[in-house]
């Protein structure tokens, strides 16, 4: 009887700790949701500030959360890639350059824009088969793709985007487990974005 007592509580010292193990001191992995949307297009800076917004939840797999201190995505297109390294995202309804975000279990929704860097040359989107990736980056590691899409934009989409300014917007639809992409003539104007894009290309317009 004592030896059962005592095997019963070692066995419940094992799985407490465990358990304390797992979601106390382990460290996890970040991780995201599919995105709702996924757009392509200029911005409030006019067509030669072209970005890529996605809607998304980030979390971690662990209680403990990391510190994401960067983020950016990656596009290919054949032999052509393109990375959009300046991360904006919306914080509490403003919109900061992203740095430091701290994501735990419970998850960080929000808004991501990715703009071209500084010294970039524009970006055109033309017709043809994408693959983007979203990389993260954490607090002392390198960083680590975590979502892969491939997209395709057709030529008729590609000249409404240059003939109107416009941007193409790529939904995902659950039943279907497909994206499903289409034109808005009249991409949404955000100031905060427009005077984050003009500190960032010094465009004095």
């Amino acid at each position: 009887m004592n030896n059962l007592s005592l095997i019963i509580s070692i066995a419940a010292l094992t799985i407490s700790g465990a358990t304390f193990w797992l979601t106390r001191l382990k460290k996890g992995i970040v991780k995201m949701t599919r995105p709702t949307i996924i757009f392509f297009g200029p911005d409030g800076g006019g067509e030669r500030h072209n970005k890529i917004f996605i809607r998304t939840l980030l979390y971690s797999t662990s209680d403990r959360g990391q510190y994401l201190q960067n983020m950016f995505i990656r596009l290919q297109r054949g032999e052509s890639v393109q990375n959009f390294n300046v991360w904006v995202y919306d914080n509490n309804g403003s919109l900061v350059r992203g740095s430091g975000l701290f994501v735990n279990k419970s998850g960080v929704s929000c808004n991501h824009h990715f703009l071209l860097p500084k010294d970039g040359s524009g970006y055109p989107f033309l017709s043809g088969d994408y693959i983007l990736q979203v990389f993260i980056e954490t607090v002392d590691e390198i960083p680590r793709m975590i979502f892969e899409q491939k997209l395709h934009l057709t030529k008729q989409q590609q000249e409404q985007m240059t003939s109107k300014t416009a941007g193409t917007y790529f939904d995902w639809a659950p039943n279907t487990q497909n994206y499903f992409s289409h034109v808005d003539t009249k991409p949404k104007k955000d100031k905060e974005l427009l005077d984050i894009i003009t500190q960032l290309t010094d465009d004095k317009k």
